[in-house]
């Protein structure tokens, strides 16, 4: 089990530039990855995207790619591309003819073209670029998973501890389930006798329809099964090395359906009271649920 938070951060020298890349994940229902990329490797983002896809099944990811010189390194000389620079002339010239515009093609209008004026990182081909991306790019992952990792070993402790609750407010409920039933038919004879009414005799067929009625009425066995059901399943995702958090949704809605059933069908001091445990601790394990991936 995983938590959807987490930071991570990776750094590769080569030739003489220093790349950083850094990770920092977030609660989302759904996978989703934010790139920020200096000019230089913009063309490596799909590759970046479907490395973080591959480790990450849900969240927000923001991932930040710088590029320097490192220090001692004189990286940042300025060149000139003298072909695009002729090419970009000769364009220009040719438009101002098409055009019929006068004037000169001036060497600062060429210089301003983009990629004319150019820097040794402007140089540096984006292939010979992606290895140090990748070597950075992996670093930070493993550091944001171990993270993740460790925050989800707490999230998996407080949810267990939560299950743990609602089992034994469960086994309370199974425990007085059978003597709701005798327990509405005192009751039943009590109100009868305390009305005045005579000649109700405690095996009374129509006393006894209305304890059967009550009985299939009240019934929670099924709510109680799917209960256990569903506590099963939780056990099965605390083990899995699979992302569980959407399970969790799933389990905690179902969950929360057959508390409630219970609840508007006990006619039971001790099963209510149980339910608003059971209520109460189900919305805590929801809100730890949310941070699971």
């Amino acid at each position: 089990m995983k938590s959807m938070t987490g930071y991570g951060r990776g750094e590769c020298a080569q030739d003489g530039f220093k790349l950083t890349v850094e990770l920092s994940s977030v609660n989302r229902k759904q996978a989703e990855v934010s790139v920020t990329l200096p000019r230089e490797v913009e063309s490596l983002e799909s590759q970046i995207r479907d490395a973080i896809n591959r480790h990450v099944a849900r969240g927000r990811v923001n991932a930040r790619v710088t590029l320097e010189a490192a220090e001692g390194k004189l990286s940042a000389r300025k060149h000139i591309n003298e072909p695009l620079a002729k090419a970009y002339a000769a364009e220009f010239a040719r438009l101002a003819k098409q055009l019929k515009l006068s004037g000169e093609v001036s060497l600062d209008q060429v210089l301003r073209a983009p990629g004319v004026f150019q820097t040794d990182e402007d140089l540096a081909g984006t292939e010979d670029l992606w290895p140090a991306v990748e070597k950075g790019l992996n670093q930070s992952l493993a550091a944001l998973i171990k993270m993740r990792e460790r925050e989800g070993a707490h999230l998996a402790k407080d949810l267990s501890a939560r299950v743990s609750v609602m089992r034994a407010s469960v086994d309370k409920v199974q425990k007085q389930a059978p003597t709701t039933a005798e327990n509405y038919r005192q009751n039943l004879l009590e109100r009868i006798k305390c009305a005045g009414v005579e000649g109700i005799a405690p095996d009374d067929e129509r006393m006894l329809k209305e304890v059967v009625l009550f009985a299939d009425r009240s019934d929670i066995s099924e709510e109680l099964t799917r209960l256990q059901s569903h506590f099963q399943q939780f056990a099965d995702c605390v083990k899995s090395k699979e992302p569980v958090g959407r399970t969790l949704d799933f389990l905690a809605q179902e969950m929360n359906r057959e508390i409630n059933t219970i609840g508007s069908k006990a006619n039971d001091a001790v099963i209510s009271r149980e339910v608003v445990t059971l209520k109460a601790e189900l919305e805590k394990f929801r809100e730890q649920a949310l941070n699971v991936e």
